[in-house]
C-alpha cells in the first residue's frame, strides 16, 4: 500500500493518514461492485451511507440520476447542523444552504462555497487481476480508478467536517457517467450550479504514468475535446471478379482513411495540436472474398484542444470525403458527433491549485506546466460554466507493478495517494475559504 506519512507534510494530510486503512477498505470495496454510467446505484448508496457516518450537513441525490451531493459548513456557523445532518434533495432546503452559503461575513471577499468533484462510474471491461477486491461483477471493473477518486473526496469528506477549518461551504459532487455517458453534463442540466452556486470547481485523476506523489496541472487546455466521426460510404456492390460493373466503396474507404492523415499535416498550422485517427472500418463480409460490398462504414475519433481547430477539421474532413467519393462515383454522408469539449483550466485558479499543491507536497514534486493529454474529460463541462481546475496525482510505481495504464485490464489504482487526494482535496477548500 506504500508509505503515506512520504508523500506530503502539513495537518491536513497527517490527520487524513490517520484514516487512510479505512479509506482503503472503502475503495476496495467500491472497486469490487464496478457499475456503468447512471447504473451506479450501490456505489451512490456506499458514498451517502459513508457521508452521513462523516457527519456532513447535508446529502442531496438524484442529480444526474445516480450523482450525489454533499454540502459541508465552516465557521461560523451553528453546531446544530453537524449534529443532526440532513437527508434532503428538496429545493426548499437547496435554497436554504445557497443562502447560507453566500452570506459570508461583512468585509470578508472570499468565495463563500467551493466545488470538489469526483466520479464514480466503471468500465465495461473484465479484471485480469488477482487481487482479493477483484472485480466481483464479469465483465465491468473500474479501469480508471474512478474508485479511488471516490474514495479520496470521502477522506476529505471526513476531515473537513471533523476540523472545519474554513469559512464558506465545501461542496462535494461525486458525479454519475464520466466514461462516455456525459453525466457533469446530466448533472448540470439537473440545476447542479443553481442549487450549489460555487464560485469554482475543481477535479483531480490519477497518472499511473506520473511518479508516485507528483502533481501536474497547467493553465488552459489540459484534456482534449472528443468528437466522433462516422463515415457512411455509399457505391454499388457487385461481383469481384467484375469491378468494372461495381462503384466499389471499399477502394473509397481506402483513399479517404489515407487522405484523412493530410488534415492534420497540410491543413493545420504547425503551432496547432490535433488528432484525428480512423480507427474501424466496417463493409463486406470475410467469409464473402468475390462480393463487393455496396456500402462501408468508418468510424474514428478527432482531438482538438481549440474550437476553431475543431470547427476546421470538421469542415475540411466533411468536404474530403464528400470530393473522394464524388471522384469515385460514391458518396459519402459524415456524421460528426462533438461528444466532450476540451478541458480548459482557468488560469488563475490552476495557478491557485498549483500553489495549495506546492505547500502540500514541496515544489519540486508539482510540474505547473504538464503536457496536456489527448484523452477527454467530462469534467470540461463544468469548466465551461464556472472557473476551476483539472490536477493529475501521480501514482506510478513501476517497480510494485503499478504501471498498468488506465483503461487496462490489469490496471488498478494505487491506494498509497489516498490520503494524499484527499489532503489536496481538502487543502483547497481551506486556502480558498480561508478563516
Amino acid at each position: 500500500m506504500g508509505a503515506p506519512h512520504m508523500l506530503a507534510s502539513g495537518r491536513a494530510f497527517a490527520h487524513i493518514a490517520r484514516f487512510h486503512p479505512e479509506l482503503t477498505a472503502f475503495r476496495r470495496d467500491l472497486h469490487a461492485h464496478p457499475e456503468l454510467g447512471f447504473e451506479e446505484v450501490y456505489t451512490s448508496a456506499r458514498v451517502q451511507e459513508a457521508l452521513r457516518l462523516c457527519g456532513v450537513d447535508e446529502v442531496h441525490t438524484g442529480l444526474g440520476k445516480t450523482g450525489v451531493v454533499a454540502l459541508i459548513h465552516g465557521q461560523p456557523h451553528s453546531t446544530s447542523s453537524a449534529a443532526h445532518p440532513a437527508n434532503t434533495g428538496s429545493a426548499s432546503s437547496a435554497a436554504g444552504s445557497v443562502a447560507r452559503a453566500t452570506a459570508g461575513a461583512e468585509g470578508v471577499s472570499a468565495p463563500r462555497m467551493i466545488g470538489l468533484r469526483a466520479d464514480m462510474d466503471a468500465l465495461p471491461l473484465h479484471e485480469h487481476n488477482d487481487v482479493a477486491w477483484k472485480s466481483a461483477s464479469p465483465g465491468l471493473m473500474h479501469a480508471c480508478g474512478h474508485d479511488g477518486h471516490t474514495a479520496m473526496l470521502i477522506g476529505a469528506a471526513r476531515y473537513l467536517v471533523e476540523t472545519r477549518q474554513f469559512r464558506g461551504t465545501a461542496c462535494l459532487i461525486f458525479q454519475p457517467g464520466e466514461e462516455g455517458f456525459a453525466g457533469a453534463r446530466a448533472m448540470i442540466e439537473d440545476g447542479l450550479f443553481d442549487r450549489f452556486p460555487c464560485a469554482q470547481v475543481y477535479a483531480q485523476h490519477n497518472a499511473p504514468d506520473v511518479p508516485l506523489g507528483v502533481i501536474g496541472i497547467t493553465p488552459g487546455p489540459m484534456q482534449a475535446a472528443v468528437d466522433r466521426v462516422e463515415i457512411t460510404i455509399t457505391g454499388q456492390g457487385g461481383h469481384g471478379a467484375r469491378p468494372h460493373q461495381t462503384v466499389d466503396p471499399v477502394l473509397v474507404a481506402g483513399h479517404i482513411i489515407t487522405a484523412a492523415q493530410s488534415i492534420v499535416a497540410r491543413n493545420l498550422s504547425a503551432m496547432d495540436q490535433a488528432v484525428l485517427s480512423i480507427c474501424s472500418m466496417q463493409g463486406g463480409h470475410p467469409g464473402a472474398m468475390s462480393v463487393i460490398p455496396g456500402e462501408v462504414t468508418l468510424v474514428g475519433t478527432v482531438r482538438t484542444y481549440s474550437a476553431q481547430v475543431q470547427a476546421h477539421i470538421e469542415q475540411r474532413l466533411t468536404h474530403l470525403c464528400q470530393g473522394i467519393a464524388q471522384g469515385f462515383g460514391a458518396t459519402a454522408n459524415v456524421h460528426y458527433e462533438r461528444v466532450y469539449p476540451a478541458t480548459v483550466n482557468t488560469v488563475p485558479e490552476a495557478q491557485f491549485a498549483a500553489d495549495v499543491a506546492a505547500r502540500l507536497v514541496g515544489e519540486a514534486q508539482v510540474v505547473r506546466h504538464m503536457t496536456p493529454s489527448m484523452g477527454g474529460e467530462d469534467f470540461a463541462f463544468m469548466l465551461q460554466v464556472k472557473p476551476g481546475a483539472y490536477m493529475r496525482i501521480g501514482q506510478g510505481q513501476p517497480a510494485q507493478g503499478r504501471s498498468h495504464p488506465l483503461h487496462n485490464s490489469r490496471y488498478d489504482f494505487n491506494d498509497a495517494i489516498l490520503p494524499l487526494g484527499a489532503a489536496l482535496h481538502a487543502s483547497l477548500i481551506e486556502a480558498a475559504m480561508p478563516l
